[in-house]
């Protein structure tokens, strides 16, 4: 089938009266912009046909921010501009693409609203009312010549915007935090969880996308968070509904652990590439890659699920409810402090127990241990900001032993996977040796700490 890939421009300055509208270049938001495009055009195979760019500049400088990011895609060899591009009417548009050969099986047009998003919507009943600077539609055209194309004959196979392929640039317009520096207990929590919920439903997009690993860690974080004050909560206080939310919650967490796991130890191959020859390290890599496709994919379904749809709904129904409301009315920091002391004295407990021979479930029992007081105690960081800025080197020591268990245990799972060769068995064993000496040194520091 045809494929048609409409790209809008990235963000260009205003114009002035030195400058005519052809002139206008990419301002610092289209440049990062253009860079965060780059990558999804490519793995959607939008760079692999025709590429068509109007000749204003700003069209040009998208086009060249991206080949930029794709040094080994020979982008500026197939690139023709055109100043019939530079137009912003639809009709225009549409009978220049009317024109291009019937052999033509893919093309990519870089150009201008509202042309693109009218001839889109032309093309195809479901195509979007807008189109973002920067982003990009992908239809499917019918298969006929290009010149016989008609109205609403289309298939939308995708959309993006930069947003969605960069967190950096989601976090521009990304739900803000409320400030609940002057408001009780019983109000803030309600509005940390409601700010955890709209977090949740923007990283959405970013995490089906799959382009920045940075959505689906922020999408988890902000899942287990809600549910770590939720259970917070419920240890100072009885709030009904709650534990049922929660425990949907974790369900839905738990969906992204693997594939979390896996995009932190493919970035560390790259930070810090392991004792393996190139071959071997590639095959793993490869094989990394497979195992979070695989679960990326998984994870979407989930996403798109009416069970999901309606978990999110029940949740923010709950967060909106009278019901919470009442039950965290009298909900006082003296409780809470009670708490507090009582994980604070689980934990001393817990440290004071550990020794060489403990194994590495008693290190995350004590892991997720601290993880608790550290959200109990953000409750109200105003009265625990030192307590929580001591917590701090606790907790990296317990995440980073965590790391390197759940590291074996992917290699672990590659070796079973891959075949028994000697040299690959005896390559991939010094490795988890020598990450088992790191957990020891580890290991001893955190028996070292002091108790809280």
């Amino acid at each position: 089938m045809p494929e048609l890939f409409l790209m809008r421009h990235a963000k260009a300055k205003r114009g002035h009266a030195d400058m005519t509208d052809h002139q206008r270049p990419l301002n610092r938001r289209g440049h990062r912009q253009a860079a965060a495009m780059a990558l999804a055009l490519q793995r959607g195979n939008a760079l692999a046909g025709e590429i068509h760019v109007s000749s204003a500049r700003r069209t040009r400088e998208t086009l060249e921010g991206m080949a930029a990011q794709l040094p080994d895609e020979p982008l500026t060899e197939r690139i023709a501009f055109h100043d019939a591009l530079y137009t912003f009417d639809r009709q225009a548009l549409l009978e220049w693409l009317r024109e291009c050969p019937a052999e033509v099986e893919r093309v990519l047009i870089i150009g201008h609203n509202p042309a693109l998003v009218e001839l889109a919507r032309w093309l195809c009943r479901a195509a979007p009312e807008s189109l973002p600077t920067g982003g990009m539609l992908h239809l499917s055209l019918p298969e006929v010549p290009w010149q016989a194309l008609g109205k609403h004959s289309a298939t939308q196979v995708d959309s993006l915007v930069p947003a969605e392929a960069s967190h950096a640039l989601f976090k521009r317009q990304a739900p803000k935090a409320p400030n609940l520096d002057k408001v009780s207990l019983g109000q803030r929590i309600p509005g940390l969880l409601s700010h955890r919920y709209r977090l949740v439903r923007a990283l959405e997009p970013g995490v089906i996308a799959g382009l920045d690993p940075e959505f689906l860690h922020q999408y988890r974080v902000n899942l287990r968070r809600s549910r770590a004050i939720g259970e917070s909560v419920l240890a100072t206080t009885e709030v009904p509904g709650m534990k049922k939310g929660l425990k949907r919650l974790k369900r839905r967490a738990q969906a992204t652990s693997d594939l979390r796991d896996l995009d932190v130890f493919l970035e560390s191959l790259t930070q810090t590439p392991p004792p393996l020859t190139e071959r071997l390290r590639r095959d793993l890599s490869d094989w990394l890659s497979a195992q979070a496709q695989e679960r990326h994919a998984l994870l979407c379904r989930q996403l798109g699920d009416s069970d999901y749809a309606e978990d999110m709904r029940r949740w923010e129904d709950f967060l909106a409810s009278k019901g919470l409301r009442k039950a965290l009315r009298g909900l006082k920091p003296a409780r809470v402090e009670a708490v507090l002391d009582e994980r604070i004295a689980l934990h001393n407990g817990d440290l004071a127990a550990l020794s060489a021979d403990s194994d590495d479930a008693a290190f995350h029992e004590l892991r997720k241990t601290v993880k608790r007081i550290r959200y109990l105690a953000e409750l109200d960081p105003a009265r625990h900001r030192a307590f929580l800025a001591g917590l701090k080197r606790r907790q990296s020591l317990l995440g980073d032993l965590q790391d390197l268990c759940t590291r074996q245990a992917w290699i672990r799972a590659f070796i079973d996977a891959t075949g028994e060769a000697p040299e690959r068995q005896q390559a991939c064993a010094d490795w988890l040796a020598a990450l088992e000496a790191e957990k020891q040194t580890l290991r001893q520091e955190i028996i070292a700490l002091e108790p809280l």
